[in-house]
């Protein structure tokens, strides 16, 4: 029977997201990847568990992630009943709907039919009764907005969420979906996008600014650039990387020579701070207090305890940010 390490809450630092009252830690823990039918239960198990036991409380899903659909819930269920449910009330679980899940016109997108059956799938696959954070995932250009705000609005009021967020939103309709969910008085305290030292898309767009502007938290996700802000790709591509494994999210073109030369100068500044690459690039997206936590993906617990790790060094002086900021143009 797991029993949680009693020093789970000393190391790891909390913030709050946005204006809300919610904490979230610096780090969550992103089944998007090693968590679906074909990855190994026992190793999701002692994902979950050294998460925990080293104060990781946000364990990020979606209805898709697997594979297969809805594989990552339905295991992540049973890591609860295995023997985390105890704990549940120590977790925030965050769940999403909007990319393809069922065949038909009601499996994708963000119709109010697609979101609400959605989520009732997800809460029977992980055996729960809500989830802290329910997310629309993508905007839907077809659906009205006010549409899928209402849906999320009705869910909260359902009581099978208890705060609503947006990912991959831009600064235009996030800003209208502000508006529409703080009028309903819906509890909108989050927006998840992509972010890392390589993908800097939501500076330029307005999104995280806006963010900070409107009190939400922002959690990031592929914070290390699907494993490029490591030090796994500096000698040549290992048979067992994600390029490898599946090339459907990150492709062997995607590793240049120039790629190659700004991660190697990146690891050299990480050296120089006492980091590994991924912890350095952790703490730069965690530098401004304007991210509220990165969402950290791994293929085995060390990875986790390794990057649990970035406390122990986050501030950059101007000379390293300026630095870090040439090499990656």
């Amino acid at each position: 029977m797991y029993r949680a390490d009693e020093k789970r809450y000393e190391s790891m630092q909390y913030g709050r997201c946005g204006k809300s009252g919610l904490k979230l830690p610096e780090l969550s823990l992103g089944l998007w990847h090693n968590f679906g039918t074909t990855s190994n239960f026992e190793n999701m198990k002692q994902m979950c568990t050294t998460a925990f036991d080293a104060g990781i409380t946000h364990f990020d899903l979606a209805n898709n992630y697997g594979p297969v659909n809805g594989a990552a819930e339905e295991n992540f269920g049973r890591i609860l009943d295995w023997g985390m449910r105890p704990y549940r009330d120590e977790m925030i679980i965050s769940t999403k709907a909007g990319h393809e899940m069922w065949p038909g016109p009601y499996g994708d997108w963000g119709s109010k039919k697609h979101i609400v059956a959605s989520l009732d799938q997800s809460l029977q696959r992980m055996g729960l009764a809500y989830v802290d954070i329910f997310y629309h995932h993508r905007p839907d250009p077809n659906t009205p907005l006010e549409e899928t705000m209402l849906a999320l609005d009705g869910i909260v009021k359902s009581g099978k969420a208890l705060y609503v967020g947006l990912s991959k939103y831009g600064a235009r309709e996030t800003k209208e979906a502000v508006k529409i969910l703080r009028d309903l008085r819906t509890p909108f305290i989050i927006h998840q996008d992509r972010y890392s030292l390589f993908e800097r898309t939501v500076e330029k767009n307005g999104v995280k600014k806006l963010i900070a502007e409107e009190g939400l938290g922002m959690i990031a996700f592929c914070p290390l650039a699907q494993g490029l802000l490591t030090d796994k790709y500096l000698h040549g591509i290992p048979e067992e990387s994600r390029i490898k494994k599946d090339g459907r999210f990150l492709k062997e073109s995607a590793i240049t020579e120039e790629r190659l030369n700004q991660i190697a100068a990146l690891n050299e500044i990480a050296g120089q701070r006492g980091q590994s690459l991924a912890q350095m690039a952790l703490s730069w997206a965690l530098r401004d207090g304007e991210v509220t936590s990165v969402l950290i993906g791994a293929s085995r617990p060390k990875q986790i305890l390794e990057n649990v790790k970035i406390a122990e060094r986050a501030e950059f002086t101007e000379e390293e940010l300026k630095k870090i900021d040439e090499i990656c143009g």
